[in-house]
């Protein structure tokens, strides 16, 4: 694996770094009061070309590969979860089913607005009834002329509340319970029969707008399937592998500043006469901190490398994103261990950052599905 980064990723990196601590940081506890990203901050984002930094250039992104964009997520990682996820997905499953695997049109028509931050978008997968075991979802489209029409009810959708377009895996057989059987479909909230269910609130993730999707004899155009009939279970798994690295990246984000910001408050925290980072017991955390984090990094890095390489990383993929995600639980836990009663408030960042790095063990795939993954690869 070579180590050397390339100089325009560097420059990009530094870029994404000054941004988040000029523009976003400050403007975290407003998107927190609000349930919102500023539009002020989205006119920036979208200005710096953050929503299409991996869509390929001639549909007006960067066309930055796996290795580049894990690089970049790292420093996105950084930010508020708002941010966050909007840029991952946009750049990961929000347009990577499209570049893969759509047709002309369908990628003339919407990647060059994806790229452009204009077409916000979800990935509607998981089901009341169906969550990592996605085999299990119900919700049906029944061929009808030139059209399909679709019924049945996904849940926790991230960005469901701003997407102008979602890509939809519903059942076209009748075998329920089958990873068979399922096809891909581009669906705007415009048509008849698509309607927002309720929006859940959960324990972080503010601004992020998850939401039920509701599907009622929703018709929609035969065109808008994505790729072959049948085939969606492996279209969607197929892009979640780089997905798990990228995400990976942004967990080892969020707990790199949780390090930083918990070693500088150790500077400054005195007790007993003298700063709390003179003490043994500070020391010690912060060093275990800054192991699982490089040692989730290099993980990641390689996972990237081999992605990039396109050579078969789908053990890598996951182990990274289950070193990452389970890394960045430990470090926030740490961090509001060493900032004390500070730490538990909730008007410091860190009670937030804690409770946003627990969703990362159960998005993107569980630490258990992750588990299962290696666990088939060693036993082949």
């Amino acid at each position: 694996m070579d180590f050397s980064i390339p100089e325009e990723i560097q420059q990009l990196r530094q870029t994404l770094r000054d941004f988040v601590d000029r523009a976003v940081i400050p403007l975290e506890p407003s998107i927190e009061a609000e349930d919102r990203i500023p539009d002020s901050l989205l006119r920036q984002m979208r200005e710096m070309g953050l929503f299409g930094i991996t869509i390929p250039q001639r549909f007006g992104g960067l066309g930055i590969g796996p290795l580049g964009y894990a690089l970049i997520s790292e420093e996105v990682g950084r930010a508020h979860g708002a941010v966050r996820t909007l840029i991952g997905i946009s750049n990961g499953i929000g347009s990577k089913i499209l570049v893969s695997f759509g047709t002309s049109a369908q990628q003339d028509t919407y990647l060059p607005r994806m790229a452009s931050g204009e077409l916000a978008t979800a990935l509607a997968v998981s089901e009341p009834g169906a969550g990592s075991d996605v085999g299990a979802i119900r919700t049906s489209a029944e061929r009808q002329g030139d059209a399909y029409v679709l019924n049945g009810t996904k849940h926790f959708i991230t960005n469901a509340a701003h997407a102008r377009l979602l890509t939809v895996l519903a059942r076209t057989s009748k075998e329920h319970g089958t990873r068979s059987g399922m096809s891909m479909f581009l669906v705007t909230p415009d048509l008849p029969g698509f309607r927002l269910g309720r929006r859940h609130e959960t324990m972080a993730g503010r601004g992020c707008g998850r939401a039920e999707v509701v599907l009622e004899d929703c018709r929609v155009p035969a065109a808008n399937r994505i790729g072959e009939e049948g085939r969606g279970f492996q279209m969607t798994m197929s892009c979640l592998q780089e997905g798990r690295v990228a995400y990976a990246a942004m967990c080892l984000g969020l707990a790199q500043r949780l390090l930083e910001m918990s070693a500088d408050y150790a500077r400054q925290r005195v007790q007993f006469g003298r700063p709390i980072a003179e003490f043994q017991a500070i020391q010690f955390m912060l060093a275990d901190m800054a192991s699982s984090i490089y040692a989730a990094r290099m993980a990641t890095y390689h996972a990237a490398w081999k992605c990039e390489r396109n050579e078969e990383c789908a053990q890598e993929a996951s182990m990274a994103k289950l070193l990452a995600s389970e890394a960045a639980g430990k470090v926030a836990d740490s961090a509001v261990q060493i900032h004390g009663a500070m730490g538990y408030a909730r008007d410091y960042a860190v009670e937030r950052m804690y409770r946003e790095a627990r969703v990362f063990r159960i998005a993107e795939g569980t630490s258990e599905i992750q588990r299962g993954i290696i666990a088939r690869k060693v036993l082949e």
